[in-house]
């Protein structure tokens, strides 16, 4: 009776303590799921600490990653970009002097000869020239001692003086002087020293590109019937000699040498008509950004600044300027707001004679037609008023 009891008893507690080792289990999991709870409201607050971060913050915060992995990639895969660059431009002159000179030669009247060649030489002079100076040259970098500088700020990163125009490129790990962006088919920033080489490489090249496309779309067409041709006679080829012996069949109907030219008349052609577009785009895009004066970064700075001060009610697009001001004859009481624009720029024929380095009518010749490796106004680190800026403009509400 009495082992019974002890049983009964040491059953009883070992249940209890099953239970007691349960409870404990459960308040561990409802400890860690408070703790995760409050880890990620704590995240989640610190994202949201004060008044200027928005969606783009958050964005960016999670995207960050993401900008590791591209700046490292970039980094790396500059030298290989360059290679490509040089390759598939490489290709294309060789084709244009095997294939295309000698039919040019032949069968172009002596007029269009003398126009093929000087013009597509001297674009070809152009394009290697500013390809190697945008390469080669150096956008330029603040100093790292402060000395004369007045009215600078310093960069979080490198922890040096950072003049105005000034960003600090992750991909190189250094601050440079009006830099646009960073381009891996440079393996180079593009920056103030070396702006002007990178916009003319672009323009030169969809020029290059424009010209061999529209010369040689009747000979991409006729490559191309060649080839659908060829494709055709191969399968008929192909089905008679299958009822035939390896001596009775019939020997190609083109030669090697017809496929090579056709074949590379086609890839001539395609690839210079996709890089016609898309770097014909980018290239209208830069021209749209000089014509403003600005950079890439700028844009997106001023158009950041430019809604700041709206909400605040500090500046107004030009329409709304226009029809407040038409008000304000009816109505004193109105505030007159004025208009945001961009500090360094001087009017779009002044900015393009400032990029461009224009000072006198022959540097149109001297500077923009024909290879220049002159230096741009200014040091980078001030923005003065550049000599051949026609006037002054009137002090102008921006960053």
């Amino acid at each position: 009776m009495r082992s019974r009891q002890r049983m009964f008893a040491a059953g009883m507690r070992l249940l209890l303590k099953c239970l007691r080792l349960g409870r404990r289990r459960r308040f561990k999991l409802v400890r860690q799921a408070e703790q995760l709870w409050r880890y990620g409201h704590l995240c989640l607050r610190s994202l949201l600490y004060n008044s200027f971060t928005n969606g783009d913050v958050v964005l960016d915060s999670l995207f960050e990653p993401v900008y590791w992995l591209v700046d490292h990639v970039t980094r790396w895969f500059g030298v290989v970009f360059v290679a490509l660059v040089i390759g598939l431009t490489s290709s294309i002159v060789a084709i244009v002097y095997i294939c295309l000179l000698p039919l040019i030669l032949q069968t172009y009247t002596p007029a269009w000869i003398c126009w093929h060649l000087a013009y597509g030489h001297w674009n070809l002079i152009m394009i290697v020239f500013h390809y190697y100076m945008a390469i080669t040259t150096s956008p330029g970098h603040p100093p790292q001692a402060k000395d004369n500088l007045t009215g600078i700020s310093i960069c979080r990163k490198c922890i040096a003086p950072k003049p105005a125009r000034t960003h600090h490129c992750s991909i190189c790990n250094r601050c440079v002087l009006k830099m646009d962006h960073h381009c891996p088919w440079l393996n180079n920033c593009v920056g103030h020293y070396n702006h002007r080489y990178f916009f003319s490489f672009c323009l030169f090249m969809t020029m290059g590109c424009i010209y061999c496309s529209i010369s040689g779309w009747e000979m991409f067409r006729d490559a191309y019937a060649a080839i659908e041709k060829m494709k055709q006679l191969e399968k008929e080829r192909l089905q008679v000699a299958a009822n035939q012996t390896y001596y009775q069949t019939p020997p190609p109907t083109f030669s090697f040498r017809e496929r090579a030219f056709h074949k590379s008349v086609v890839y001539l052609w395609v690839l210079c008509s996709s890089v016609a577009l898309a770097l014909g785009a980018l290239t209208l895009w830069h021209a749209a950004l000089i014509s403003r004066g600005e950079t890439s970064i700028e844009r997106h700075i001023n158009k950041k600044e430019r809604q700041r001060l709206q909400k605040k009610g500090k500046v107004s697009t030009a329409q709304r300027a226009g029809r407040l001001t038409g008000r304000a004859r009816c109505d004193t009481h109105l505030p007159r707001l004025q208009v945001f624009r961009n500090p360094y720029s001087y009017g779009s024929w002044d900015n393009w004679k400032v990029f461009l380095g224009v000072e006198t009518p022959r540097h149109w010749l001297t500077r923009v037609l024909l290879p220049s490796s002159h230096l741009p106004h200014g040091t980078g680190l001030s923005w003065d008023l550049p000599p051949c800026v026609t006037e002054q403009r009137a002090p102008l509400l921006a960053i």
